[in-house]
């Protein structure tokens, strides 16, 4: 596959699955003294890729769970931040100046900091209360957060069968790998019909809205210099739909939780108004050894591994490295 490197990518990937151990007995320890709430802060990739969680936690949990940016909740604050307050952090890199500020923002108002990464070394690192770490440039996080929030809840009586379902994570390096090589020929192809296609409209619901976000922001607009719309399934209907036309470009995200209903309704409208519809269907992938209870919660995970393929293959046919950026960490702002 272009730009794939297996032996990294599942180096990468078991470094994450490895942490359960750890996970476990943190989340054990934080439940036996006591949650009040929990708040996932992030900036700008790592803002998105929470939001699974927090929607994770509002289907199942009564504890308080919400996602925070790491610059606004510093200018606004949080009257729930204090004493009891969890703050869990991801920075691939544990440099990212917004996050860090952050840390030093929730643990200044009394709340106990969590940070994933990949280097131990890592500013991130050395400033959070617990800092786990995986292999350098392991991304997503989607592992380590689905191990964290999924053990809090089921300490909370909330989630059923969480013991099957982390055995069942273990594989997850080897079945997106297989993800990876279903999804290479259609990004192929996505890559070279839409090579010069200067806007794409993007669409998801439920714990893939975040992802959608992602997709648009940090990498069709950040890595490619694309222009992009992202709208919410749900609120597609309520304002947004009046952009498409028969040439647009939609790409859209369907995953397999109680939302997917909703972009039923949105693909079937994308498909009758448009001819350039691309839906990314988690359910295509087989993911053999995932219970069918547990597969609506790897969505964000087998979308992130699938769309990926469409990111190398639009960086070869267009020109235009992934790495390549006018403003971001290159500029002062």
């Amino acid at each position: 596959m272009l730009s794939f490197d297996e032996t990294a990518f599942l180096q990468k990937s078991r470094s994450t699955v490895a942490l359960r151990p750890q996970i476990e007995a943190l989340v054990d320890r934080l439940t036996t003294k006591g949650i009040r709430n929990v708040l996932l802060v992030g900036a700008g990739g790592t803002f998105a890729a929470v939001w699974p969680y927090e929607h994770l936690a509002h289907r199942f949990s009564t504890l308080p769970v919400r996602s925070a940016i790491a610059a606004e909740l510093i200018t606004s604050g949080d009257a729930s931040l204090g004493e009891g307050t969890v703050a869990v952090f991801t920075s691939v890199s544990g440099t990212t100046d917004d996050a860090l500020r952050a840390v030093e923002y929730c643990k200044a108002h009394g709340a106990l900091t969590i940070g994933f990464t990949g280097y131990a070394e890592s500013p991130l690192a050395s400033m959070v209360d617990e800092a786990l770490i995986s292999e350098p440039e392991a991304w997503p996080f989607d592992v380590q957060l689905l191990l964290f929030t999924t053990r809090l809840l089921s300490n909370r009586g909330e989630f059923s069968g969480y013991e099957k379902f982390a055995d069942e994570l273990a594989a997850i390096p080897e079945i997106m790998v297989q993800v990876a090589r279903q999804a290479d020929a259609p990004a192929s192809d996505f890559a070279l019909k839409h090579k010069d296609t200067n806007y794409h409209f993007l669409s998801g619901t439920g714990n893939l809205w975040g992802f959608t976000y992602l997709y648009s922001m940090c990498i069709l607009e950040e890595m490619q210099w694309l222009h992009t719309t992202r709208v919410h399934g749900a609120e597609f209907f309520h304002g947004s739909l009046e952009l498409i036309q028969e040439d647009t470009s939609l790409l859209l995200f369907r995953g397999e939780d109680e939302t997917r209903p909703l972009m039923d309704r949105v693909v079937d409208f994308a498909n009758k108004y448009s001819h350039n519809v691309t839906v990314v269907d988690t359910a295509d992938y087989p993911l053999e050894g995932i219970s069918p209870e547990f597969r609506g919660l790897l969505s964000p995970l087998v979308a992130d591994t699938a769309a990926s393929r469409i990111s190398k293959h639009l960086e070869k046919q267009r020109d235009h490295s992934l790495d390549l950026r006018r403003y971001y960490r290159v500029v002062e702002y």
